[in-house]
């Protein structure tokens, strides 16, 4: 992990980035949303009488900033606190930490941007000069229009201060929804077809079962996995509501004080403001964690129930193959119209269950949650692509 230690770098190791051109369209559009977010933050801060108080801004800001940019959530918790000191740069750049970049080798990182993580070459060229935030690393435009990532140093060890290397990003964070749906890519990998063809003729039948049951099996935990992270969500949420309740309390009761002349009182105030900040800081990371882990294990539920779909298929073709096999020419087409009724009733008592539609596109009764998610996607997909026109 990035050393938080200190709350100035003096210096910083740059790596310049070999941008392939499909990457640079993902760097400027994040810069551009870093933008926005500022303009945005301005305007809420200004609207609100909010000032410099982060938790107010985050419960006033984040939410609209989350929906008006494509930036990650863990960029738009960063800038939050990051307002003044981007104003005042001389140049453009992102504040990052080891959750947006990570270095996976030698000569590539790995880097969190608005159209979604790149990997990147790299070289290092060199130092630069410092910043006196805690902020491990930034994400920099150069006077010539490069990009580079700078890391921070500290004074006393004149270390690079190195990121992280990108394991398993989602198994560090979410080891559930990963195991799911590596389990999904494995369980889709063998009801394809090359390795049904490949069974003995009397076992492939049994190899379609048992993969049903297996992804079965994966469903089920992956739903339980969905409840659990989606109750950490709300229990999260609420901490946050109370904290932000509480330091609304303060700031009147902390003006009284001064008012009054107890400074006393006030720093008193302070002190817990200071403390209800701190705590802030470590719940939003957490609730971006959890945010995460939701996002995956949709993807890997959807992965999952769309091989079900997949394996039931492949069983009524094979059982009506076999049937057809095993009885006369004549009565291959009375067969047929049986399986196929077969295959309809096995698909909707599946769909009864699952919540999945009995083809595709999906129906209304898909499940809710992965719907929502779905169509966020699609809209989010839509207006990059127009974007881009």
């Amino acid at each position: 992990m990035f050393s938080m230690a200190g709350s100035r770098y003096d210096q910083a190791v740059r790596y310049r980035l070999a941008l392939t051109p499909e990457a640079r369209d993902a760097v400027e559009a994040t810069f551009a949303d870093y933008a926005r977010m500022m303009d945005m933050l301005d305007d809420i801060a200004s609207a609100k009488g909010i000032g410099a108080n982060l938790v107010a801004l985050h419960g006033h800001a984040y939410d609209p900033i989350r929906k008006a940019t494509r930036l990650p959530s863990r960029l738009v918790t960063l800038g939050l606190r990051d307002r003044a000191a981007y104003r005042a740069a001389s140049n453009p750049r992102l504040p990052l930490d080891d959750r947006l970049v990570n270095v996976r080798d030698a000569g590539t990182l790995s880097l969190g941007t608005a159209l979604g993580r790149v990997t990147i070459p790299f070289e290092v060229t060199g130092y630069a000069a410092g910043w006196p935030h805690a902020t491990p690393a930034q994400l920099v435009r150069t006077d010539n229009g490069d990009f580079e990532v700078h890391f921070g140093v500290t004074a006393a060890s004149r270390q690079h201060v190195s990121p992280r290397k990108d394991h398993v990003m989602l198994a560090e964070h979410a080891p559930a929804p990963d195991t799911l749906l590596s389990r999904a890519g494995r369980l889709i990998a063998g009801i394809a077809y090359g390795a049904i063809e490949k069974a003995e003729d009397n076992n492939r039948v049994a190899l379609v079962k048992q993969a049903i049951r297996e992804i079965e099996q994966a469903e089920r935990e992956s739903r339980e996995s969905l409840a659990s992270a989606r109750a950490e969500e709300y229990r999260l949420n609420a901490r946050r509501a109370e904290i932000e309740r509480e330091t609304v309390a303060l700031a009147e009761q902390i003006r009284v004080a001064i008012g009054e002349n107890r400074d006393d009182l006030a720093r008193a105030g302070i002190a817990r403001q200071m403390d209800l900040e701190a705590q802030f800081e470590v719940l939003s990371k957490a609730i971006d964690e959890n945010a995460e882990r939701v996002d995956a294990v949709l993807t890997s539920l959807r992965a999952i129930l769309s091989s079900l779909q997949d394996a039931q298929a492949r069983l009524a073709e094979l059982e009506r193959s076999e049937a057809m096999a095993q009885q006369p020419k004549s009565a291959a087409r009375k067969t047929e119209d049986a399986g196929l009724a077969k295959a309809t009733r096995a698909s909707r008592a599946i769909a009864r269950a699952t919540g999945v539609p009995e083809g595709i596109p999906p129906s209304p009764d898909i499940d809710e949650l992965s719907k929502l998610k779905r169509d966020r996607d699609i809209a989010e997909r839509l207006a990059r692509l127009k974007s881009q026109n």
